[in-house]
């Protein structure tokens, strides 16, 4: 396959991956929720079980949506996914998981500006009985391990290699720009999670993982990052805390700051690897192919963000 054929087809390839693998999460998640509340009956949402669920048919609908597309043999392979990188990204990869947690803040500050205008914060939402309703199951204990391996190590894998092996690797293969690859790889990853109190912070981890891996050349780094992060959290949670202590908050903030500026500027202006290209080389055929998902994920968002408004 020459160059001048290979260039379109990779990025017709990985919109269509992308595209698949949101309306299979969509249909395959749908129907199996339904069938779990159907099952276990009364109160099903509120179950550990069917919660455990919400999280893991997302997961092996990216899982099944990447393999279709490392079994078509027409765009990235998996050895150029899953190739090795310098060690010390993997370090990189748990510094920028502890430099993330300094953007807290900024989740708070979004949900205060959107309470102001009315809406009612997932955290603050009631079921019919007048319930609080939590998302995440049961984390005391040895509930801990399962909720590990589910909502941090499943997503590490699968989430990863969709989003920065498939998408990223591919934008960098058509010679996209380094700051291209970055905030749109970012933006999707963002728009994915659907839920309008995280949008910005998913962004800036999307745009960060993607930097990294765009950097090292290999999703190993964001896959470490990727479960580093969901793992601490859930770790807190155990522990009783939704959050970081409040007492701990700003030395921890600024602590996580300073590191996360210091990695922001190693990847930046010191590695050498990423994407050399500029601009969004055959945009309109990404897009154009990527449009499906792209909009199923924009309703989606769009649904919760009324949702939280009709409370």
């Amino acid at each position: 396959m020459d160059e001048q054929t290979e260039r379109p087809l990779l990025l017709k390839e990985a919109g269509f991956n992308f595209s698949l693998a949101i309306l299979l999460y969509l249909v395959v998640s749908s129907v199996a929720l339904m069938i779990a509340g159907a099952v276990i009956g009364a109160g099903a949402s509120q179950s550990d079980l069917y919660k455990y669920f919400s999280y893991l048919f997302p997961q092996l609908c990216f899982g099944a949506a990447s393999l279709i597309y490392f079994r078509r043999k027409k765009g990235i392979s998996p050895r150029e996914v899953y190739s090795p990188c310098k060690w010390y990204y993997i370090v990189i990869a748990l510094l920028l998981a502890f430099g993330l947690f300094s953007l807290s803040w900024l989740n708070q500050l979004f949900v205060e500006q959107l309470a102001k205008l009315g809406y009612v914060p997932s955290g603050m939402r009631a079921d019919e009985a007048g319930d609080l309703i939590d998302p995440v199951p049961t984390l005391t204990g040895w509930n801990l391990l399962p909720a590990i391996l589910v909502i941090a190590l499943l997503p590490a894998l699968f989430e990863e290699t969709l989003f920065r092996g498939i998408q990223v690797r591919s934008m960098q293969r058509q010679g996209w720009g380094l700051a291209a690859v970055v905030l749109i790889s970012g933006a999707l990853f963002s728009l994915f999670h659907g839920n309008p109190e995280q949008t910005l912070y998913q962004f800036a981890c999307g745009c960060a993982y993607a930097l990294l891996a765009s950097r090292s050349g290999s999703v190993f780094p964001t896959m470490v990052a990727h479960f580093a992060n969901n793992a601490a959290i859930l770790a807190l949670g155990s522990a009783g805390y939704g959050d970081i202590p409040a007492e701990a908050q700003l030395p921890v903030y600024l602590t996580a700051g300073i590191v996360l500026v210091g990695v922001l500027v190693f990847l930046v202006f010191f590695a050498k690897g990423g994407a050399q290209g500029k601009g969004v080389r055959g945009g309109k055929t990404y897009f154009l192919y990527a449009a499906i998902g792209i909009a199923v994920c924009a309703a989606l968002w769009i649904f919760s963000l009324v949702t939280g408004f009709l409370q």
